[in-house]
C-alpha cells in the first residue's frame, strides 16, 4: 500500500487535555477544613458544653478510659478529655496571633527593604540573615528561657524566629513585581511611592505569604506546645496541649493522659497543612495549567 492511499491516522493526544480539577474537591482538603472548623468552634464555645470544668476532680485519680470518661483521667483526678477541649483555647489562639504578628512585621519590613533598596535593604537583610543561623526550636528556647516561662514570652520568642521568613520572603517578590510595565506606568504619571507599593506592589506580592502562612501554622502549633513540654510556655495547672502531654510523660502506663492532646496536636497540624497545599494549589497558575 502507498502513501498515498493510506488512510489517515487519528492521533488521540496531539490536543493536551486540561486534568486539573479544583483543589477544593480533594478529600483531603475538605477533610482539613472541616478540622480547622471543628476546632475553631471548640475555642469559641467549649465553656458552654464541655462536660466538666478544666480543673475541676471529677473521679478517681489515673482512671483509664471509659463512657463517663472518654480520655481517663489524670493524676489530679481531672477528666482529660475536657482539658484537651479547653487547652484548644491555649495553643491555637497563640498559634494564630504569632502567625499575623510575624506576617504583618515581616510584610511590613520585606516590602520596604524590596521597594526601597540601597542601604534599607542592607540593614533589614542584616537582621533577617542573623535568624537562619540557628534552629528555630533552639532560638525560641533561648529566647523564652531569657524572657522566662508563660504563653507571653513564648509568643514573642516565636515571633523572633518566624518573622524573618516572610520579610524575606515579601522581599523577593516586591523585587519581582516593582520593574513590571504598569508599575513604570504608575511612576510616569506621578503615583507617590507609597502608593505605588500599597495600591499596586503589595497587591501582587503577598499570596505566597498567605499560602505559607497556612502551611506554618501548623509548625506553630507544634512549637508552642514543644516550648510548654519543656516548660517554657503555660504553666501548670493550665490546660495546654504541650503541658498535659509533660504530665503524661511522668506515668508512661497510664498512656491516655498524654495520646489526647497528641490526637488534637496532630490532627490540627495536618488540617493546616492540607488547607495550605489546597490554597497553593488554587492561587498557583503554574499548577492549573
Amino acid at each position: 500500500m502507498s502513501l498515498l492511499s493510506a488512510e489517515p491516522r487519528v492521533i488521540a493526544d496531539a490536543t493536551p487535555r486540561n486534568t486539573w480539577t479544583s483543589p477544593w474537591k480533594r478529600v483531603t482538603v475538605i477533610g482539613g477544613m472541616f478540622v480547622a472548623v471543628f476546632w475553631l468552634i471548640v475555642v469559641f464555645t467549649v465553656q458552654w458544653w464541655a462536660p466538666y470544668a478544666p480543673l475541676e476532680a471529677v473521679g478517681k485519680r489515673l482512671q483509664p478510659p471509659s463512657w463517663e470518661h472518654w480520655f481517663g483521667t489524670d493524676a489530679l483526678s481531672r477528666d482529660v478529655f475536657t482539658r484537651t477541649l479547653y487547652g484548644a483555647r491555649q495553643t491555637l489562639p497563640v498559634s494564630l496571633a504569632v502567625i499575623v504578628s510575624a506576617v504583618s512585621i515581616g510584610t511590613v519590613l520585606g516590602a520596604i527593604a524590596g521597594f526601597v533598596g540601597g542601604r534599607v535593604d542592607s540593614l533589614v537583610m542584616r537582621l533577617v540573615d542573623v535568624t537562619p543561623a540557628f534552629p528555630p526550636i533552639f532560638l525560641a528556647m533561648a529566647v523564652a528561657a531569657a524572657l522566662g516561662p508563660g504563653l507571653r514570652n513564648a509568643f514573642v520568642a516565636m515571633v523572633i524566629v518566624w518573622w524573618p521568613i516572610y520579610a524575606r520572603l515579601i522581599r523577593g517578590q516586591v523585587q519581582a513585581v516593582k520593574h513590571r510595565d504598569h508599575i513604570q506606568a504608575a511612576v510616569s504619571i506621578g503615583a507617590t511611592r507609597w502608593r505605588i507599593l500599597r495600591k499596586h506592589v503589595l497587591p501582587l506580592s503577598f499570596t505566597p505569604a498567605l499560602i505559607n502562612a497556612t502551611l506554618d501554622l501548623g509548625q506553630v502549633v507544634i512549637l508552642t506546645a514543644t516550648l510548654s513540654f519543656l516548660g517554657l510556655g503555660a504553666k501548670p495547672p493550665s490546660p495546654e496541649w504541650g503541658a498535659m502531654i509533660t504530665d503524661g510523660a511522668q506515668f508512661f502506663y497510664q498512656w491516655w493522659i498524654a495520646v489526647a492532646p497528641g490526637i488534637a496536636i496532630l490532627t490540627v497540624a495536618m488540617a493546616f497543612n492540607f488547607l495550605g497545599d489546597g490554597l497553593r494549589d488554587a492561587l498557583d497558575v503554574r499548577a492549573k495549567r
